[in-house]
């Protein structure tokens, strides 16, 4: 490739990883020896490519990356292979003035390396990317070119570190590489596995005859998936694994640790989750325990020998939404690290979040569970009897309107959409396919695909007042944990469609007069109402499961206001009280309206 072409190349590349990815960033140190060194990568630096991060840098003294890349069918390997074209086994990469054709471009994580460094003196390749958990892919049919992930400071001897796995200590035979040229001693077998330290970062060859390997340190983190604990901008519990993988006990520790600061180019970090750690069951309540996992504290279990109870544990973090508050897209991410009580094993785990919204339907119900009193007390005589005032009523002396428990909750049915800013109550929702096959939230069914039908679904709010339109009422105020929201649905006394004080064929409740001709006024037959509703979102209670519901799930204190309105302008008020609960169906931000 000439350096025109690759230059063009680096032109393109770096145009294509200039946009913004969400990582949390780590830098791993490799110390590169005159000649060739074997190394192993822990991090995923794939935002850049090698010309960016090696090539363009005039004093790295890196010429040659040879990847080596394991056969997918059993093939038996006798030796290290050297890195030696043509072999479909090693892809290549090289700066402008190695001639090295370029068979790969970027960097992959749990990968082994060959690397050619033209420095006369050592040198320290600093690779910046996202933490990965180990993943490996062992064969008994030759050679393995892997690295453990050992702790960076006071690494254990490979004697020490494979005493916990008896069969690959008896069985492992190790080659590595000692810098300068390939030759018939390099790589060379390892035999001082008593003295010569398990360097993290430094790739070997290993082979263990007819024995299968699974241990890569003490214990494993078994995870839901290989991006690490990701909660993004809904989850808010993630569950994995911890196995002891040695014959006696292990205590393994977990440390919060903060990201390093971004690269150019990258999504800025705002701070670390607040994460919690679950506990166990409270009995009387069945609600969860949690511990707090700030930044720094540490958090233990203690496992059993593999393969006896305790041995496998599983550990649930939850995220506590309450306590994220910056804008909307925001990220949080930091590193969870994991160390064993032998000090042989560091396991890196990114966590991240990013700053939810309330943008969706959120549907739910009110119970109402109190009404407020109007009961009059009257002025009495001397002989118990009610005293009349001069216009020939009853003196009243007070009127009781506090509220009390009724015999039976009632329950009304909320629908909520939230655009990401602000709130409307609706009467009725639509969720269903577009004519463009895609999810949307509808007021009406004419927006909705008619061959999709089937599939869609309509939510109804029954207790709310029904018309064509449907359009919905605005809320005041915000839908989050310690907000509140607020509108008023007024019903119309006319309103034959949803007055309850009106029945259309019904001579005393029609709204008409004698000769069932001319429409009465208000408060003859029938009342306007004017409904005052109002939602005041609770905090989370102390618990695990309310803690990490913000996201998906609010409870709050329910209070209604209807006024009617009768003869004159005359009203009349009527309280009731309760809670109510919302659960997010859809994050749909967009309410399609005709």
């Amino acid at each position: 490739m000439n350096a025109h072409t690759k230059q063009l190349i680096l032109l393109v590349l770096a145009l294509l990883v200039a946009s913004s990815s969400q990582a949390q960033w780590q830098t791993q140190s490799i110390l590169v020896k005159p000649g060739w060194t074997a190394v192993y990568l822990h991090v995923d630096p794939s935002y850049q490519t090698l010309d960016q991060s090696v090539g363009s840098d005039p004093g790295d003294p890196i010429t040659q990356v040879w990847m080596w890349i394991p056969p997918t069918t059993g093939q038996f390997a006798s030796t290290p292979q050297s890195p030696v074209l043509p072999n479909s086994q090693w892809a290549t990469w090289g700066n402008l003035a190695s001639g090295i054709a370029d068979t790969f471009t970027t960097l992959s994580p749990n990968a082994a390396y060959l690397v050619y460094s033209s420095a006369a003196t050592n040198y320290v390749w600093k690779i910046k990317g996202k933490p990965v958990t180990p993943q490996y892919s062992w064969t008994t049919a030759g050679l393995n070119f892997i690295d453990f992930p050992t702790s960076p400071t006071n690494p254990p001897a490979y004697d020490a570190f494979l005493s916990l796995s008896p069969p690959l200590q008896g069985a492992a035979q190790i080659f590595t590489y000692t810098g300068g040229n390939l030759g018939a001693t390099n790589p060379a077998q390892l035999f001082a596995q008593h003295t010569t330290p398990v360097t993290r970062g430094q790739a070997v060859w290993i082979r263990s005859g007819t024995v299968y390997n699974n241990y890569y340190g003490p214990f494993t983190v078994a995870l839901q998936s290989s991006g690490g604990v990701n909660f993004g901008d809904s989850v808010s519990q993630f569950s994995f694994h911890l196995l002891n993988t040695c014959p006696s006990n292990v205590t393994v520790t977990l440390q919060l640790l903060g990201s390093e600061t971004s690269p150019i180019g990258q999504t800025n970090i705002v701070g670390v989750p607040p994460l919690l750690v679950r506990g166990s069951i409270n009995p009387t309540n069945l609600t969860y325990g949690y511990t707090n996992l700030p930044l720094g504290n540490l958090y233990q279990w203690t496992l059993a020998p593999q393969g006896s109870n305790g041995s496998d544990v599983v550990v649930v973090l939850g995220l506590n939404r309450y306590q994220m508050t910056q804008p909307t897209g925001s990220l949080f991410a930091g590193i969870l690290k994991f160390t064993d009580s032998f000090n042989y094993t560091e396991v890196d785990v990114p966590v991240s979040a990013v700053q939810s919204s309330s943008a969706g339907l959120w549907v739910g119900n009110a119970t109402v569970s109190q009404v407020a009193n109007y009961l009059k007390t009257y002025q009495l005589d001397t002989n118990n009897a009610p005293v009349v005032s001069s216009n020939g009523n009853y003196v009243v002396t007070g009127v009781n309107t506090n509220l009390g428990s009724v015999a039976a909750p009632f329950s009304l049915r909320l629908i909520i959409h939230n655009n990401g800013t602000n709130s409307v109550l609706l009467q009725h929702a639509f969720f269903g396919l577009s004519r463009y096959t895609n999810r949307m939230i509808a007021t009406t069914e004419s927006q909705l695909d008619p061959a999709q039908l089937a599939s869609a679904r309509r939510i109804t709010a029954a207790h709310l007042p029904w018309s064509a339109a449907n359009v919905p009422w605005s809320l005041t105020g915000t839908l989050a944990p310690g907000g509140s929201l607020a509108t008023t649905v007024t019903l119309a006394y006319d309103d034959q469609r949803s007055n309850p004080f009106l029945h259309t064929y019904h001579p005393d409740h029609d709204n008409l007069d004698a000769s069932m001709q001319n429409e009465l006024a208000q408060g003859y037959e029938s009342y306007q109402i004017s409904r005052q509703i109002n939602l005041t979102v609770s905090p989370p209670a102390n618990d695990f499961a309310s803690l990490t519901a913000a996201a998906q799930s609010l409870v709050g204190y329910y209070q209604e206001t209807m006024s009617l309105g009768g003869l004159g302008g005359a009203t009349r008020n009527f309280n009731v009280s309760g809670y109510f609960t919302l659960n997010r169906i859809s994050s749909i931000s967009q309410l399609n309206q005709p």
